[in-house]
């Protein structure tokens, strides 16, 4: 039961993640989270580090995609500013938009990587579906409002994952 919030990867930042090893696993797409992923909260656009890493994914072959809880009207100056197609109001953990994608783009579960800060969507989506799981630290420390009950259990979950040293927090693993 634990085992659903054990990240595969664990990476510092989207831009410390090893993107070559991902494709010799097999990845063909990355699913991307946006607040705290790809940008802080509070920031209304993509700046020019994100969009040279989605230019370099798709050169690399990857089809990065960005699914997020948020509305759409938060997700689309991202979605146009990163040139990705995306899906807002995902409702992560929750299987269905995952499927969605999945049958739009004809991709394995084992073909895709899901990026995100937060274990109790990110993570858990990705594993329940059967996709690589990659968790990066938030890159703000503030949040949604929505978000802050689920950094409480996170923290309480990383402790007890921490005690069974099956994943600690600052120590980083491909």
């Amino acid at each position: 039961m634990i085992d659903k919030f054990v990240p595969d990867i664990y990476a510092q930042s989207i831009h410390r993640i090893n993107y070559e090893n991902l494709i010799k696993k097999g990845i063909k797409c990355i699913i991307f989270d946006l607040d705290n992923t790809i940008a802080p909260v509070d920031i209304k656009e993509p700046d020019e580090e994100a969009k040279n890493l989605m230019f370099k994914l798709k050169e690399m072959g990857i089809k990065p995609i960005l699914m997020s809880n948020s509305e759409k009207k938060r997700v689309e100056p991202f979605r146009n500013g990163l040139e990705i197609d995306s899906c807002a109001d995902a409702r992560k953990p929750f299987k269905k938009n995952y499927k969605k994608i999945l049958s739009i783009y004809k991709f394995n579960p084992e073909e895709i990587a899901c990026v995100g800060d937060q274990l109790l969507t990110d993570v858990v989506g990705a594993n329940k579906m059967g996709m690589t799981s990659i968790l990066i630290n938030p890159i703000s420390k503030k949040d949604r409002i929505i978000t802050k009950p689920n950094r409480i259990l996170e923290n309480i979950i990383m402790k007890i994952l921490g005690a069974k040293e099956v994943f600690k927090k600052g120590k980083y693993y491909e």
